[in-house]
């Protein structure tokens, strides 16, 4: 996982502002292979929103940290029932975010 200075966040946090949320996290929560689905889709974007629904089985800052704990995804913000992740791709074509840090 990558740590990432308090500017580098912000920056991706206004960046990222404007989103809408590119997944949720339902009543069946978090696990491995959703993991794996974010991982694949910040490999293309880079900087995305999650949002957590109400009858998920973890809040938003559980979630965060199961992220963190089993991935090497960094969350950038957690505010409210929303997440917003963070990877560097490993493809050239689509680093669009990192080239701001």
């Amino acid at each position: 996982m990558e740590k990432l200075s308090g500017k580098q966040k912000r920056t991706l946090r206004a960046t990222a502002h404007s989103f809408d949320p590119l997944f949720q996290i339902g009543k069946s929560g978090l696990n491995e292979a959703v993991l794996k689905e974010y991982e694949n889709a910040l490999e293309r974007h880079e900087l995305i929103k999650v949002s957590v629904l109400q009858n998920a089985p973890l809040s938003a800052k559980e979630a965060a940290q199961f992220i963190e704990e089993h991935s090497d995804i960094t969350v950038v913000q957690v505010i409210g029932k929303v997440l917003v992740l963070f990877k560097r791709s490993s493809t050239e074509k689509y680093q669009k975010y990192s080239t701001l840090l």
